[in-house]
């Protein structure tokens, strides 16, 4: 569904007018951002398959230090990178280690096989650092589950569950609201949840390194 199409359903199950786009109105706007905020909520709740990317770093020699372009700050790692040029997989190690290796050891030129998640770039994506330092042109695979960037044009379509959205913001709405002969919050926040476990599990029925879950 898309952004508007999510603001109309909520718009629906409260029993006010649809709109032609989400900013018509104060309220329609509010409605807006509680799909925003449950979208949210939804993809902090699991690894979801459709917001899984996989993010390439191309090293140059002597280069240790690579942004993941894209990838923002709140991804998830769904699986061990991998140097494809090498065929070596890459081992997560601490900052702490990191830093003794790039500062107190030679400093050592070699095929990367070891990284670690270091600050951000002035895009706001995260940072990576590599050991060994390069010594050539690497391919290093990052496996990334990414949010979706906020829901802000009518046409964006949503790409967690859209029934789960919809069920989320109108809880959201609810609260806001207070009773209206229909469903209470607390109900329609139950609801929400017992819907997003049978959702989870499933999408973890294809994905079995992937069946450990909190509800959110």
């Amino acid at each position: 569904m898309t952004y508007l199409e999510l603001v109309n359903d909520v718009l629906a199950r409260l029993r006010e007018q649809e709109v032609t786009t989400v900013s018509l109105t104060n309220y329609s706007a509010l409605i807006g951002k509680f799909v925003n905020d449950a979208k949210r909520q939804i993809e902090d709740a699991y690894d979801w398959n459709a917001l899984g990317q996989e993010i390439t770093v191309t090293t140059s020699s002597g280069t240790y230090e690579y942004a993941l372009a894209g990838a923002g700050q709140k991804f998830r790692v769904t699986s061990d990178p991998l140097n494809t040029t090498s065929n070596v997989i890459m081992q997560v190690i601490t900052s702490s280690d990191m830093r003794r290796k790039q500062n107190l050891q030679p400093q050592v030129t070699a095929v990367p096989s070891e990284y670690c998640f270091d600050g951000v770039d002035n895009n706001g994506d995260a940072k990576v650092q590599l050991w060994g330092r390069p010594n050539g042109v690497y391919a290093i695979k990052f496996f990334l589950c990414v949010p979706q960037a906020p829901l802000s044009s009518d046409l964006t379509s949503v790409l967690v569950p859209d029934v789960l959205v919809t069920q989320n913001a109108y809880a959201r709405a609810l609260v806001e609201r207070g009773e209206d002969g229909g469903l209470n919050s607390s109900e329609a926040y139950a609801l929400y949840k017992s819907m997003l476990a049978d959702y989870i599990a499933l999408e973890a029925t294809r994905f079995p390194e992937m069946q450990e879950f909190y509800a959110s």
